[in-house]
């Protein structure tokens, strides 16, 4: 079981706004140039550390993890985005810190099709990434966070329409019939046991109806 907890070093790679700067500029152009080709292995790909770090959290129960490039390139931007062709996450603002040599990207999720009054099939909300710059211009540490309700609201919807990619439904059906891990996923080290989960829905329950 891996910590969900980021390297607690400061960045080894001292900077300066101007590289930082032309860092999210690069990192930028490869993500246009990944939502235009899908191919994201070779585009963002290219632009992390050999001994870097990617996480999400999925619930509260779950993360994804991933250490080394070849991982990343494998698993989080491989196999994590089969299913996803055309969707387009443009970045609304970029937060860059040159003291710490960190960046907050903010982003959209957008998917390929429209529903009939012409609005866009997006996941409510924004999504984020913390990243750790490396030197070189690449990235040593990315963890994204984002509202997996709103994801999950947005898939449903698609399924419901018809739209959900047959890798997408492949997905779910591994995750939820099968009942395993998707690849690089791992049960979080705070998964609550099913007895305190029990105790919580009563616990819940009890205050909904009594106020207490």
């Amino acid at each position: 079981m891996t910590t969900t907890s980021p390297p607690q070093a400061a960045a080894t790679h001292r900077t300066t706004r101007g590289e930082l700067e032309e860092m999210v500029e690069r990192w930028l152009a490869a993500n246009r140039r990944a939502e235009e080709t899908g191919d994201w292995k070779t585009t963002i790909g290219a632009h992390y550390t050999d001994d870097a770090e990617y996480r999400w959290n999925v619930g509260a129960d779950e993360i994804f993890f991933a250490r080394g490039a070849e991982q990343i390139r494998d698993i989080a931007i491989g196999y994590q985005m089969d299913g996803f062709k055309g969707w387009k996450y443009p970045y609304q603002r970029v937060i860059i810190d040159e003291v710490q040599g960190e960046v907050v990207g903010f982003w959209r999720q957008i998917a390929p099709y429209q529903r009939a009054d012409g609005s866009n099939y997006e996941v409510a909300g924004l999504g984020c990434s913390w990243f750790r710059y490396g030197g070189d211009f690449k990235w040593r540490y990315q963890q994204d966070l984002f509202d997996l309700s709103c994801v999950m609201s947005l898939f449903m919807e698609l399924a419901a329409d018809g739209l959900l990619e047959p890798a997408l439904k492949k997905k779910i059906q591994q995750k939820v019939a099968r009942r395993t891990l998707l690849p690089g996923h791992q049960t979080s080290e705070h998964k609550l046991s099913l007895g305190k989960k029990v105790r919580g829905n009563l616990a819940l329950a009890r205050i909904a109806l009594l106020g207490r």
